[in-house]
Order: C-alpha cells, then structure tokens, then sequence
C-alpha cells in the first residue's frame, strides 16, 4: 500500500497510528462484538468513549472546570449563527466586534448581522487581501460588546495571529478550526473557543465547542438543538451525536497525549513551518504573499514566479504523491496545509519536488 502526502486544508490528513488501530477496531470493539458505528450512543462502551474524549481534551488545553466541553455537529459554520442566538438577548440594543482576516471571518460576520443589529468590524485587512493580522493597536473594539469574534488562523490566506487579543472585560471568541491543538491556548483569556474537528481534531462531522459556563442559558425559548445550556445539560447527546466521529478524535486525542502533548505538537509544527517558508524565501522561484509576522503554521499559501506554469507544478506534484495542494480558488497558487498530523517526511517531500520542478522550468 503507498500512501500520498496529503496537504488538504481539510478534512486533512490523520495520523497512521490512529487510522490503524480505527482498522483493527472496525469490526469489534474491545471485545464488544460490534463496531463503534454500530454501538447505541447510551451503551455503556460509547458513553466511556465519549467521555474519555472529553477528559483528554480538558487534560491536553488545561479546560478549566467552570467550562463545558460540547460534541456538536454542523460545523463551525453552524456556530456562527449558534453563538449570538446564545449570547445576545437584545438583538436590538446590543453590539457585537468582529475581526476580520479572511473568508470565514467574512461568513461568521454576515451570520451574526442576521441576528444583531449593531455588529461592528473592529478591525480588517481586506484592503491588503488579507496578508496579514491586524495589530492590537489597529482593533477598535467597543468595550461594552457582548463579545469580540476572532478566527485564530486562515486557512485561505495562510494567516494566523501570533498574539492573543486583549479585549478587556468583553468575552473573547475564537474560531479555532485550523490551529485548536497546534499550539497551547490559555482558555481561561476566552469566552468561548470553537473548532471543525476537520483539520487537527478528527474526521469531519464532529464540532468542539468549549464555553465558559456563565455565558450559556442567556436567552429563553431558543429551539433546544441551539441551546448551549440544553446541550450541555444532556451531555451533547439531546439527540444521537456524530459518534464515530467522536470516537477518531478521541483517538487523535490519545496520539497527540502520546507523542508528548500539545507543547510537542508546537514545536514540531514550528519547524515544520519554518523548513517550508524558508525554501520559498530561499528561491525567486517561488512568492509567499503573507507578511512574515503574520504567517501561519498550519496553512501555507505559495505562487510561482511565472504563474503559467502552475498546472505543471501541480500535476507534477501530484504524480510524486503529493496531493491536494492546489491554492483556494479565491487566491489561487498552491497551499500547503501542515496540520500536526503532517509528517516532517512530508514537508521534505515537498521541498525536494519545489527545489527540482526549480531546476527544470527556472
């Protein structure tokens, strides 16, 4: 069997201890008899999976006690509409920041002005295509919003903050779909943490939302399936949850504790990082539209010098095994997304293709 180099911005690549034991526990599950997929989600065996998953998170990111933890489903993107629905109680006279730095900064926005009257941009950098993060000096933020919004790293413009936002008293939010796990957090700096499972945690379908307590039960008569307070109350199980999904992320969760935990995963992902941006800059041959200080770890967007031979690279890139690399349609070029799960044999992969597809077409 040959595996590919997979640089998907997700779902991304998983690592091969935890796809080979999923396969060695598809058909019975510690003895059970059955797969996970086939077990009732109240079984004794799915609720010590379920539970697991939450205790090796909490233990991994340092979760503090007054924080639930939620296995919810339909996305991030789901969380942009769920989160003023919890958290505004008067759409009417209550404001709300968003920070904008790419695409999905952009959706989470246009969702919540759906159910906020006053939602101000406290800062953007659209105006530079968004190449950078702004600075803290450059947020405008309105110290009586109910909340600030961040999206932690950008995986179309291959952006990520390097400082975490000081917003005073005002819970800060984040969307954490594409750098939860890659780098210690401090929950406690936030209201609310969010994350698609799909790039670092797991497999699609599962989404990780992390509350602190005091923020849900806000608003009365929400539809039960939106209500934070509901679902935590029932233990994200007001109705069956994504339970495959969840037992791979708890497998994940395992592999990440093994390999030494989220400070090893960091310094593993800023090598990784740093071997791949300095063969761009190293070469006239290829172009990093990020500015440097904003660069993310985990998404790596690149372009030729002459973009006329993109498809070539590309093709070729494909036939030496390393796949998924074309850039998002909105900023074209190649990515490269380097989750933690992206071996270093990877990245190396990578850089000798870059320094031969150089030597035949430079």
């Amino acid at each position: 069997m040959k595996r590919v180099f997979n640089f998907s911005a997700g779902p991304a690549v998983l690592p091969v201890a935890v796809l080979e034991r999923a396969r060695d526990e598809m058909l019975d599950y510690k003895g059970s008899g059955m797969s996970v997929m086939e077990m009732s989600h109240r079984s004794k065996d799915y609720m010590a999976i379920i539970a697991n998953a939450e205790a090796l998170l909490r233990e991994l990111m340092g979760i503090p006690e007054d924080y639930a933890v939620l296995f919810l489903q339909g996305g991030a993107s789901l969380q942009f509409s769920m989160l003023p629905m919890n958290l505004i109680t008067d759409p009417a006279s209550q404001s709300v920041d968003y920070v904008l730095t790419g695409s999905w900064a952009e959706k989470a926005c246009s969702e919540a002005r759906k159910l906020c009257a006053d939602v101000r941009v406290a800062a953007t950098t659209k105006s530079v295509n968004y190449t950078r993060i702004p600075t803290q000096a450059e947020l405008t933020l309105n110290p009586n919003a109910v909340y600030a919004h961040i999206t932690s790293n950008n995986t179309i413009f291959g952006t990520e903050y390097p400082y975490l936002p000081d917003t005073g008293d005002v819970p800060l939010i984040a969307d954490a779909s594409s750098n939860i796990l890659s780098r210690p957090v401090e929950v406690s700096k936030y209201g609310m943490i969010y994350a698609g499972a799909q790039k670092n945690l797991g497999p699609s379908g599962v989404t990780v939302v992390i509350i602190r307590k005091d923020l849900m039960g806000r608003k009365a008569n929400l539809p039960t399936m939106l209500d934070y307070q509901a679902l935590a109350k029932e233990g994200s199980m007001l109705n069956t949850p994504p339970t495959y999904a969840i037992y791979i992320l708890g497998l994940v969760l395992e592999w990440v504790k093994e390999q030494g935990g989220v400070n090893e995963m960091e310094r593993r992902n800023i090598h990784k990082a740093g071997k791949l941006y300095a063969a761009i800059d190293g070469s006239a041959f290829y172009l990093c539209p990020t500015e440097v200080a904003s660069r993310s770890r985990m998404n790596v967007p690149f372009t030729l010098a002459n973009p006329d031979l993109t498809d070539a690279f590309l093709a070729g890139a494909k036939a030496a095994g390393l796949v998924t690399l074309k850039g998002h349609r909105s900023v074209g070029g190649m990515r490269a997304s380097i989750y933690n799960a992206m071996p270093e044999e990877g990245i190396d992969a990578l850089i000798a293709f870059m320094k031969e597809f150089e030597r035949v077409n430079g």
